[in-house]
Parts: structure tokens; C-alpha cells; sequence
């Protein structure tokens, strides 16, 4: 089916891809659910398929392929022809045009960002960049201020100061890559902090810390002598009254005692709770 341009007041150029379908989704209004009906559609579809391309090459120079800013647009086309009411009275472009915009700009919000930032942080960067460009116009090209963006807006300043400062992640920058131009720049890798070993001790000790005070008396006085004043099993013997092979047996079997109550906690997942 071939579908006559509309004519209008506008420019050429808005006009070429409008054509002439108000007879078509007339019928498709009257059609039942079916083949019949679903061929029609694909016509309508392909009839504005130009009108969705010419939409998706406005975002094209936003870090996302062409290739698939049409694809976006043109399931956006899909769902405006399938939601379209002509008893509305309503021009198909009029309804078109925002639903497919709709749909390539949620693309931008919900798939592109590298990191994940919040909804209401988004919105509000959206907000306080089309204020700065509306505001930009009408001073004649200077900055406008927070108070001002705030103004136009009616958000608070500090909602202008966190739309600011919201970062615009869509593309992620390697590690390796060397910000500034100085010869004292580093690469971003860097800049990166390590782990601290002390971590580990403290988790140990903290882990360890009610077991040991659960031990009896002459374990716990053992281990202490032994691992905290540094003395020798023959030592610790003479001070107890006791065999160096018998403070050998003690410490080693306290210590597995320990081990095996310390994993255990670790892998039970109603203690580490």
C-alpha cells in the first residue's frame, strides 16, 4: 500500500515522512484481532519507519550506536501504532512523535549509564541542564546562577547543587588512562587504594575474642604466655608445675579448639547473622 504525503504549513522537511494514514488506522480500528489486522499495522509501521529514523539521529552523538537508537525508535513507532485511537481526533504524528522520544529516552536512563545512579538523581539533572540552557538563551549567553536555576525551576538550591554534581556515566574511562597533560599525571589505577593487612588481624582478634574467654582458666593463661609474653613451652612447664610435652598437647589442641569454633561460626549462617 502506497500512502500520500500529508500536506501542511511546515517545512519540507517534517513533511516528507508524514504520510497520509488516517484512512488506514480507521480500518484498523474496525478490524478484529487477526491476520488481516496485523498485516495492516506493519503497513502503517513501515509507511512511517522514515519518521522514526530522522527522531533516532537527534540522539546519535550521545555515546550510543545509530544503529541501535533506530532499533529503540522503531519499537517505539511499533507501540504508538498499536496504542493509536483515531476516535480521539488526534493527528497519528502528534501522538507518535512524543511516544517514540519516550522510548529512546528511556533507553538513554535505563540502559546506557555505566553506574548506576538513582532515579530522582537523574531527573534532577535533566531538570537543572534544560534550565541552564533555557536560562543560557535568555541572558545572552552568560551562566546562570543556583538561585536562579532554582527560581526557574522551583527546585531548592540544594537540589540544583546535586543535579550539578550529578556524574554523567554513560561511558566508563580505563583505569589506565592518564587525566591532564603534566608530566607529573599519573594513570587512574593510581590513584586506587589497597587493602589494609591490619583488616584481617582485627576481624581475627574480634572473632577470637569471646572464644578465648570462654576457655578454661589454665588454656587461656597458657595461650597468653606462650603468644603474648613470648615464652618458651619449658618456661610456661617449670611455671605450671607441668611437662614442656604436656604444654605442647595443651597449646596444640586449645588451638585447633579455637580454629574449629572460628569456622564454624563463619559458616553457620544464623551466627553470622
Amino acid at each position: 500500500m502506497t500512502y500520500q504525503r500529508t500536506q501542511s504549513a511546515r517545512s519540507t522537511r517534517l513533511s516528507d515522512d508524514a504520510p497520509d494514514t488516517a484512512a488506514a488506522f480507521r480500518r484498523i480500528a474496525a478490524l478484529p484481532d487477526g491476520p488481516e489486522r496485523s498485516a495492516l499495522r506493519q503497513e502503517v509501521v513501515c509507511a512511517w519507519m522514515p519518521m522514526a529514523v530522522r527522531l533516532a539521529r537527534r540522539f546519535r552523538h550521545r555515546g550510543e550506536t545509530f544503529e541501535d537508537l533506530k532499533q529503540v525508535a522503531q519499537l517505539g513507532l511499533v507501540k504508538a501504532v498499536s496504542r493509536f485511537d483515531p476516535s480521539l481526533g488526534t493527528a497519528f504524528q502528534g501522538f507518535a512523535i512524543p511516544t517514540i522520544l519516550g522510548e529512546v529516552k528511556r533507553h538513554f536512563r535505563d540502559e546506557l549509564w555505566v553506574v548506576h545512579v538513582p532515579r530522582r538523581l537523574q531527573e534532577l539533572r535533566s531538570q537543572v541542564r534544560s534550565a541552564d540552557h533555557e536560562l543560557c538563551s535568555s541572558l545572552g549567553g552568560g551562566t546562570p546562577t543556583v538561585h536562579e536555576i532554582a527560581a526557574h525551576t522551583g527546585l531548592t538550591e540544594a537540589e540544583v547543587r546535586l543535579g550539578q554534581g550529578a556524574p554523567e556515566p554513560f561511558t566508563a574511562r580505563s583505569l589506565d588512562a592518564v587525566p591532564g597533560h603534566s608530566e607529573d599525571s599519573h594513570p587512574l589505577a593510581d590513584t586506587l587504594g589497597g587493602m589494609e593487612p591490619g583488616f584481617d588481624r582485627v576481624v581475627n582478634r574480634e572473632a577470637l575474642r569471646p572464644l578465648l574467654r570462654a576457655l578454661p582458666d589454665r588454656e587461656r593463661q597458657i595461650l597468653y604466655m606462650r603468644f603474648f609474653c613470648e615464652m618458651t613451652q619449658a618456661r610456661i612447664g617449670l611455671q605450671l608445675g607441668v611437662s614442656q610435652m604436656h604444654v605442647s598437647r595443651l597449646i596444640t589442641r586449645t588451638c585447633a579448639l579455637l580454629r574449629d569454633q572460628v569456622m564454624a561460626d563463619t559458616h553457620d549462617p544464623r551466627r553470622a547473622s
